[in-house]
């Protein structure tokens, strides 16, 4: 049992060292909510807001902000957001009510990728290297829901922003 403990520990090690060591987010992929993939080296050139959502959040209204924002930068950005239920069980739905919740009541047309988890022992690798990279903000743990992450055209992690962050001010800015 000792081994198989000490075998585990080894390749967990190995697998988050290889992770964080990544230099930009072009090797990552994602499973959308309608189900097909989102491979993140197809966005070079363009940046990315990358968004932890919730569909019962005190901050859920931020999806329209969100969609304005992507129709007015589409030709360079584009955003991703990623419903996960950490906090709060804010995100209790299946990919198929999340989308058809997003979409009747924000109008959201831009990427929805399907539920993960973003913090925590099951938290998301894409969620584990956002949350290492080093930016003038700050590192570590996601706090809330619709924390923000977005990268330069080179897929660096340029800026973080907190919930309260409005994409049409704040993040506006730094696009």
């Amino acid at each position: 049992m000792l081994l198989f403990r000490n075998l585990f520990l080894s390749i967990f090690t190995f697998i988050s060292l290889n992770i964080m060591a990544q230099e930009n987010i072009y090797s990552f992929n994602a499973v959308a909510l309608d189900g097909s993939e989102i491979n993140f080296s197809d966005f070079t050139g363009k940046k990315i807001l990358i968004v932890n959502t919730a569909s019962k959040c005190g901050f859920t209204p931020q999806y329209e902000q969100l969609q304005k924002l992507w129709e007015l930068k589409k030709e360079s950005l584009v955003i991703i957001g990623f419903p996960a239920n950490n906090f709060g069980k804010q995100e209790p739905g299946s990919d198929t009510e999340i989308q058809n919740f997003c979409s009747k009541n924000y109008g959201v047309t831009f990427i929805m990728a399907s539920k993960v988890s973003v913090k925590g022992n099951n938290q998301n690798e894409l969620f584990t290297w956002l949350c290492s990279q080093e930016n003038p903000d700050f590192t570590g743990t996601i706090r809330w829901n619709f924390e923000k992450f977005l990268l330069n055209e080179n897929g660096v992690l340029i800026h973080r922003f907190r919930s309260n962050a409005d994409p049409l001010e704040e993040i506006l800015k730094e696009i």
